[in-house]
């Protein structure tokens, strides 16, 4: 082992003093960067130069490229020092930014996507953006050197108009995000029926999915049609949705000695991933596959949950239970070489039976199906390991399992892919609410417990109990000072998941402490809806309401939703009103663009149908086992309308009042009126079989 020193950096720049991992990774670049702050805008005013703000996530393998190929050359950067005021921002630490200046670029025709690169005046104005510009002019596009040297040009030569054109287009995003809420809007059935309809229209029957190539599993969307489907006894779309999770799960997307899902599939096969994984993919697809797993009652479905919770507590959670956010596509420069095999590396691994097996399971060949062609000298012969041959016999299974074991261990000794080692509150509330229905679901105690270690990291380090105020961002020790709706939301939505899976008072009480500081934070009294920031946010141009479900649900569709659970289980009429509210306000996106908001959706099925309330209710002196066997049972059944909730803590006045000496009981509620109680989990399992109110 060498002992020398590591080489000196010709450039360290104030990057160094972040904690964003995206951040850090530009540190050493020769562009003098800023952070997003008052300092830069401070200089830009100051100097009267234009901004260049770079957005873009650690795990981004383009936004990798750019700046290998960009950012590291040093003519780049001293022009850069020479005419604009540089920025980087980490899009997962402000999304609320960079959800203004993606509509701003894609109003622009630039398409959408990261890097994300726009010119902004000092007033934080933007003028012209794009995303990924390369170091050479082709395919009709300048080089980056070329951008920057017109963008300088029109700057000295045509200020003013410039200025004036990114006023208009300031007015025009901000005019994007008023809305009024329309009390007359049309909340019926007929909206669902009519989404239910429009998104099977979508269906790949040959490959599962919804759409075309590449493929991203966006797990809102089958979620919904599911339910949709089950309400309306519509078996051709479940089987939609089954035969999606089963492809997905067979394809390359899925790591298949690993567990856990990439991002999306850049083929229509989900064979050939984009090989970062994301933690809200996996939190968003556990949930999936747990209801795929209910409504099939087939145990491999319960087998894909069970690996996406093995990935995540083996390679994404930090010592004191923090998740981490993703690990990136790219191992020593090139994109898919930790997750890839040749034939021959397989064959060195595996005995000759072994081999013979995976060969055929995995379908292996000497050619491959991948080619890496993120460096200049790509690696070739590369098979992304997915299912193509699946009946075996009992011989064979056996041989597989040693197999995989093998590739795994080897897999485990090659250099890994960068970890963005940040927490976030949002997604860590996506996991913590997965993983706590995952818990009592399939009957693993160990996922509850590491649900409520996660909470007990996210209370120590982004909760200020005192002014109830949650934060977004921890790493190293360290926590920001950004309120965002997402990090409510999710974590809001992952309490009401955590409450209902051990019915403990003090996880409601957050939950209710939660909600007490979204609604106050970010809600909209007057129109509806939920802002992206608190007012008051001085770096921003306004403040946007976001109602797109792309891979990261939209933080008012998932707060509409936890409101409408939340209300349910405390009998809270505000809370309703204010879902209802944010209902309105999106109902034209809810008819005429139903695919963009699959979670605002689930919603509405939420509030058009009165739900069960599965009321687990205890003497003083409960029977622990007792109740974990009827809380397992009001879980084990696919019933999307319904609360768990006890008798005891800041429930509903009605369960309070139930009657029971002995217990645990269950008491199946609409409005006021219940069913027989019973201590038997076969029977409260019968009572809910088939019930979607």
């Amino acid at each position: 082992m060498s002992t020398n020193p590591p080489a000196a950096h010709k450039h360290t720049n104030r990057l160094a003093q972040e904690k964003s991992p995206y951040l850090r990774q530009h540190m050493h670049n020769p562009v003098d960067w800023y952070p997003w702050g008052e300092a830069a805008f401070k200089k830009a005013r100051d100097e009267g130069k234009p901004i260049l703000l770079s957005i873009g996530y650690s795990t981004c393998h383009w936004c990798h490229v750019m700046e290998r190929e960009s950012f590291e050359d040093e003519k780049v950067g001293e022009f850069l020092k020479q005419h604009f005021v540089a920025i980087k921002l980490d899009r997962e630490e402000r999304p609320d930014v960079d959800k203004i200046y993606m509509t701003a670029v894609q109003a622009m025709g630039q398409g959408g996507g990261w890097p994300l690169n726009v010119f902004l005046t000092p007033d934080l104005k933007p003028f012209y953006g794009g995303t990924y510009f390369p170091p050479q002019p082709k395919f009709g596009r300048p080089s980056f050197l070329q951008l920057l040297g017109r963008i300088s040009e029109l700057w000295v030569e045509k200020r003013k108009e410039i200025t004036e054109s990114a006023g208009q287009i300031a007015e025009q995003l901000k005019g994007l995000g008023e809305h009024e809420a329309n009390q007359d809007a049309v909340l019926a059935p007929a909206v669902l029926t009519n989404a239910l309809k429009r998104m099977t229209a979508e269906y790949d029957p040959r490959n599962g999915g919804f759409g075309r190539a590449p493929k991203f599993p966006r797990p809102s969307q089958p979620a919904f049609i599911l339910r949709a489907a089950v309400r309306a006894k519509d078996e051709a779309a479940v089987k939609a949705v089954l035969h999606t999770c089963e492809r997905m799960a067979a394809g390359g997307m899925y790591d298949q000695l690993g567990g856990g899902f990439a991002r999306y599939s850049v083929d229509e096969k989900w064979l050939v991933p984009h090989f970062e994984k994301m933690l809200y993919d996996n939190a968003q697809l556990l949930h999936l596959y747990l209801d795929a797993h209910l409504v099939s009652g087939e145990a491999r479905f319960a087998d894909v949950a069970r690996d996406i919770v093995r990935y995540v507590l083996r390679d994404m959670t930090h010592p004191e239970g923090g998740f981490y956010s993703a690990e990136d596509a790219d191992s020593e420069g090139h994109e898919g070489k930790f997750a890839c095999w040749t034939k021959a590396e397989v064959m060195k691994v595996l005995s000759a039976e072994e081999f013979k097996v995976a060969e055929r399971y995995f379908g292996i060949t000497e050619e491959g199906n991948f080619e890496d062609h993120s460096h200049p000298q790509p690696l070739k012969k590369l098979n992304v390991l997915s299912i193509v041959d699946p009946k075996l016999s009992d011989a064979e299974a056996k041989l597989l399992t040693a197999a995989k074991a093998k590739l795994f261990a080897v897999q485990q000794k090659r250099i890994r892919p960068h970890l963005d080692d940040k927490v976030l509150a949002s997604w860590n509330g996506l996991m913590l609410g997965a993983l706590a229905r995952a818990g009592v679901v399939l009957g693993d105690p160990t996922y509850l417990a590491a649900a409520e270690r996660n909470l007990a990291f996210l209370q120590s380090k982004l909760w200020d109990a005192k002014s109830k105020t949650l934060y977004h961002r921890w790493r190293d020790g360290e926590r920001d000072n950004v309120q965002l709706l997402d990090s409510h939301a999710y974590l809001l939505e992952g309490m009401i998941h955590l409450y209902e899976a051990t019915l403990e008072p003090k996880h409601l009480d957050f939950a209710l402490a939660l909600e007490s500081a979204m609604t106050a934070r970010f809600y909209d009294a007057a129109n509806g809806g939920f802002f992206q920031s608190p007012a008051g946010s001085a770096d921003l141009l306004f403040r946007a309401k976001e109602d797109y479900d792309g891979a990261e649900p939209s933080g008012n569709n998932v707060a509409t939703l936890a409101l409408f659970k939340l209300a349910a289980i405390t009998d809270n009429k505000a809370m309703r009103g204010h879902a209802e509210k944010t209902l309105r306000l999106f109902s034209e996106r809810l008819q005429r663009i139903p695919q963009a908001v699959p979670n605002l959706l689930l919603a509405l099925d939420f509030y058009l149908h009165e739900p069960f309330r599965v009321v687990i209710a205890s003497p003083a002196k409960p029977d622990a086992k007792a109740t974990a066997a009827l809380l397992r049972a009001a879980h084990g059944v696919y019933q999307p309308n319904k609360v768990v909730l006890g008798n005891v803590g800041a429930v509903e006045p009605f369960a309070k009042t139930l009657p029971v000496k002995d217990g645990p009981l269950v008491f199946l509620c609409t409005g006021t009126a219940c069913q027989a109680p019973t201590a038997d989990p076969a029977k409260v399992k019968t009572m809910l079989v088939g019930k979607l109110p």
